[in-house]
């Protein structure tokens, strides 16, 4: 499933994003159902609850494609910092 996002586009970052917009959302939401319903602040408390168990969800997935991504790099040569590192190391040598 992971491969499968990072193959879509989906990046770790997006992920993290998505986290910190859930919890803010969470929090709008439990604001607003507090102050709009009239179904009183236990109905707001399941709201906010809800919607906040999604960062978790969010920051998981994030993880996981930052390993992808990484993972990705490693096996691709040319691409890593790594390499990037070898390459200037081998430039700065070639000289002696």
């Amino acid at each position: 499933m992971i491969k499968k996002l990072h193959d879509m586009g989906v990046r770790s970052n997006h992920m993290y994003t998505a986290g910190v917009v859930s919890i803010a959302l969470s929090c709008a939401s439990w604001f607003v159902s507090r102050n709009a319903e009239s179904a009183g602040l236990d109905r707001a408390d399941r709201w906010g609850i809800f919607i906040g168990e999604w960062a978790p969800t969010f920051f998981a997935l994030g993880i996981a494609l930052r390993m992808e991504e990484t993972h990705r790099d490693l096996e691709e040569p040319g691409t890593g910092m790594f390499d990037e590192a070898e390459r200037v190391r081998s430039r700065s040598h070639a000289g002696v």
